[in-house]
């Protein structure tokens, strides 16, 4: 399918700022502002993927993240410790949706933005982009952006924002796969991405991301188990219907090639 087969995407709500959520009819979009409170953003984030749940396999949650201005670099502001675990338990649930996430971000990226942008699928930056560290009296915040950012860059490059709270421009970002596209015209990326995403988002998504999650920190005969029960299923999947699946003891005196 070519991307201009399908007539462009209506447009979206939210365009005063706040949190918000909204659907069409091939994707589901939450846009979030760094400076609205904590509860608030939480509640978008959550109401977002109650919709990415209950929709049919093709659907694409796009995750518009605008420029936060100077002061948004300090996260979370006076917050408490259960509002910070209800915010960590909706990022976590965003990022093992079935549906496929696509990230756009433009200027200061930081704090929940940050947060939300490390859990995408596909990330789009504007060449103004500039990831913030979030920083308070100094120091990066101890939120799950640490463990992503590790698993993501490893401990070495990871530690050069951990510790030092360096920013990343939207260069660096693409050369260390922070970002997978820059670009000047987003909203064209937007409505590509969308597209061709939606070709892939279904359950089986979630579980393939999950297994590249899990390679990060689990031994081989640990991971094995759910790798084997995820290629069951793509047989199954795959095979021609109406007839069964092929068994082990069958595999095993088959000539060489796979099943038909």
């Amino acid at each position: 399918m070519r991307t201009h087969d399908r007539p462009p995407l209506p447009a979206e709500g939210g365009t005063d700022g706040t949190p918000d959520s909204t659907s069409d009819g091939l994707r589901i979009t939450l846009r979030i502002d760094a400076t609205r409170p904590l509860p608030e953003l939480t509640a978008a984030v959550s109401e977002a993927c109650d919709q990415a749940e209950t929709r049919a396999d093709g659907s694409v949650l796009l995750l518009r993240l605008p420029a936060a201005p100077a002061e948004a670099r300090s996260w979370p502001g006076p917050v408490d410790i259960q509002q910070i675990s209800r915010w960590e338990r909706a990022v976590r649930r965003l990022e093992r949706l079935p549906a496929m996430s696509i990230a756009v971000a433009a200027g200061a990226c930081g704090g929940p933005a940050l947060d939300l942008l490390l859990v995408s699928d596909y990330r789009i930056g504007s060449t103004d982009l500039r990831l913030l560290a979030p920083v308070n009296d100094g120091h990066f915040w101890p939120g799950m952006a640490v463990y992503r950012l590790s698993q993501q860059l490893g401990a070495a490059r990871a530690r050069q924002l951990v510790l030092w709270g360096d920013d990343i421009n939207a260069r660096r970002a693409r050369e260390i796969g922070l970002i997978d596209q820059i670009t000047e015209e987003t909203e064209e990326a937007v409505h590509t991405a969308t597209v061709l995403m939606g070709r892939i988002s279904d359950r089986e998504l979630a579980i393939r991301r999950q297994l590249l999650l899990e390679a990060q920190t689990l031994e081989f005969d640990d991971a094995l188990g759910a790798h084997l029960a995820a290629c069951d299923r793509e047989l199954r999947r795959l095979v021609v219907p109406g007839t069964a699946p092929r068994t082990a003891a069958a595999t095993d005196s088959a000539p060489t090639g796979g099943a038909q």
